[in-house]
């Protein structure tokens, strides 16, 4: 008997051991199910490279930029998250001396979700519109996290009608702008609403965005004669309708009177304190699309719409990143993926910049458009072969705002405060840049296929660059490039680039060959070569090469790099941020859990 009762004893000790072992498994596997872990780092060992100038003795040679982002569904309805972020033993070269920090907590959040009914505090993105009243976003390659710190709702009280109100403190660095953000936009769904069958779409939306912000001046104006507003006000419409193959969408924004920067001397903060801007953007696209054929064109007017959570972060002298930026003005031109495609980029010119040089430079804004055309050849016809050919065709042309100034003081140019502008509505005469490029992508068989790109382009590096005058660069590029897959997942890619300009740098040539053994595994050799000597630029005759190679599994990607980095602009998604010249050893780590 005693024997029996010890058995059930030890029967039930170990059913109840094998219960809460599974039970913890169980909580582990939902644990697991809820918990998404990411991590990235990007770490870069400076070199001394006999074509630049040497490393100073001290500067960091080892930096790298590192973020671990963890979310939690806590349960249908609510959910959390945070990121911390590294910059040890300091960030990557030419990234914003704004993060200071070792390490430190970058972003926090608790979101609370419904089918009507979205509620986040701590920090979100946003974007109202395209982006060009509010748009809070984050890109490490750029260096830019403009998140908001605060509270934002979404409601949508039916299915045809949407609701946002926001406000919040812009992210700067490991702390937050000195300033109030306060935002509403509204959704309408107007053929959904009224139940217009004859169209496939037709939406209204209207957005407000408010920025408060005392005023400071490092250098006040003794002789002022107005006052700096504390709350500069923005106001938008949108309107998007899809007719058939048919689609157009038009937005105008307006950005209350501010005060203009006197954009002089690199480490001085100082605004006119006699007169006031505002600011206004339009922006129209117009398309048709069918099967094997699209065009679509994109008109864009900017004038004075630089808007930043800090008025001291208007000084590009001292923020060439554009951090505490509030709205996103990417450049409408093509984006390229080629290396010389890449060196006289177009970036957006919002203004208001006044630049004090021996003749006026006024950057009050920009006028232009880009109009792309897409058609594909058939298969089996004459020029379209056994698997048909793809052929598109980019046109951009942009303009600064065309301005007449007057300085009612008398006093030389840009000294004091009393510089004012006007501009015209549509005049595109202050040609910045052009640019016609035409691409055809061709299948040769199942395992080749090739693209190759004509680009002709016409830049204006004097005013763009700030050098105070119109001095043009007009080139041409052409690229060829092919892959072959072999079997078991081997592939090949060769590509050959070349850029020709009598002018600034003169001829550059460039290649890359980038063999994969299989999916997950790659190696690549490029090279851009500036074979010309050039009285204008320095540093001519030098390869920039990269040697390299990444290995995928699962999730998690690391990538390697050696070589030589142009100085320029790198650019994405027509946003950019200056680079120097420089040479090292890049490590690339990617991985989600």
């Amino acid at each position: 008997m005693h024997k029996q009762i010890l058995t059930v004893i030890i029967l039930l000790i170990t059913v109840t051991i094998n219960s809460q072992e599974k039970e913890r498994e169980s909580r582990f596997d939902e644990i697991s199910e809820r918990l998404n872990v990411s991590f990235e780092s990007n770490a870069q060992w400076y070199l001394n490279d006999k074509k630049f100038e040497d490393i100073k003795e001290d500067t960091e040679r080892l930096r790298a930029n590192s973020y671990l982002r963890i979310d939690y569904q806590i349960s249908d309805r609510f959910s959390s998250g945070f990121q911390l972020e590294s910059y040890a033993p300091e960030p990557l070269l030419n990234y914003s001396k704004i993060f200071d920090e070792e390490i430190g907590l970058g972003t926090f959040y608790l979101n609370y979700n419904t089918k009507k009914l979205d509620i986040t505090l701590g920090y979100y993105y946003v974007q109202f519109g395209s982006g060009l009243i509010l748009r809070s976003w984050e890109d490490r390659a750029l260096g830019v996290n403009n998140a908001l710190r605060g509270g934002k709702i979404v409601y949508d009280p039916t299915n045809y009608l949407r609701l946002t109100a926001l406000y919040g403190k812009q992210r700067k660095g490991f702390d937050v702008s000195d300033s109030n953000i306060f935002g509403f936009e509204t959704q309408f769904d107007i053929a959904n609403a009224f139940q217009i069958e004859s169209l496939n779409s037709l939406k209204l939306g209207l957005s407000y965005v408010g920025k408060q912000e005392d005023y400071k001046s490092d250098t006040p104006n003794p002789q002022a004669t107005i006052e700096i507003p504390e709350l500069v006000n923005s106001f938008g419409a949108q309107l998007d309708l899809e007719y058939k193959n048919l689609y157009t969408n038009f937005e105008y924004i307006y950005k209350s009177e501010d005060a203009r920067l006197n954009n002089f001397i690199p480490n001085i903060v100082s605004f006119s304190e006699k007169a006031l801007f505002d600011g206004n953007a339009i922006t129209w696209n117009i398309g048709y699309s069918q099967k094997g054929f699209g065009i679509g064109s994109t008109f864009r007017r900017l004038e004075n719409m630089r808007f930043y959570s800090e008025r001291s972060a208007l000084n590009l002298n001292n923020n060439p990143t554009s951090q505490l930026s509030m709205n996103y003005l990417p450049a409408l031109t093509k984006q390229h993926d080629y290396t010389l495609a890449n060196i006289y980029i177009y970036q957006a010119q919002p203004g208001l910049v006044v630049e004090n040089y021996e003749f006026p430079l006024v950057k009050s804004g920009e006028i232009g458009e880009s109009i792309d055309v897409f058609y594909n050849i058939k298969k089996g016809s004459l020029l379209g072969g056994k698997y048909g050919t793809k052929l598109s065709v980019n046109w951009s042309y942009w303009a600064n705002l065309t301005s007449t100034y007057s300085n009612p003081s008398g006093t030389p140019y840009f000294v004091g405060d009393d510089l004012t502008y006007e501009t015209e509505l549509l005049n595109f005469d202050d040609k910045l840049y052009s640019e016609i490029n035409a691409e055809i992508r061709k299948k040769w068989s199942p395992k080749l296929k090739s693209i190759f790109t004509y680009i002709n382009l016409n830049y204006n590096k004097g005013f763009l660059e700030s050098k105070g005058a119109n001095d043009f660069v007009n080139a041409w590029i052409g690229v060829a490039e092919s892959t072959y897959k072999f079997n078991s997942g081997k592939s090949v890619r060769l590509e050959l680039q070349h850029l020709s300009t009598n002018d600034d740098a003169n001829n550059w040539a460039g290649g890359t060959i980038e063999y994969f053994f299989n999916s997950k595994f790659g190696v690549y050799l490029n090279d851009s070569y500036n074979y010309e000597e050039s009285k204008i630029t320095e540093n001519t005759e030098i390869h920039f090469f990269n040697l390299g190679g990444s290995y995928t599994k699962g999730s998690t990607r690391v990538g390697i790099n050696y070589g030589r980095q142009r100085g320029g602009l790198l650019c994405v998604g027509g946003v950019c941020r200056p680079v120097s010249k420089n040479t090292g050893v890049t490590l690339n780590l990617v991985a989600t859990f």
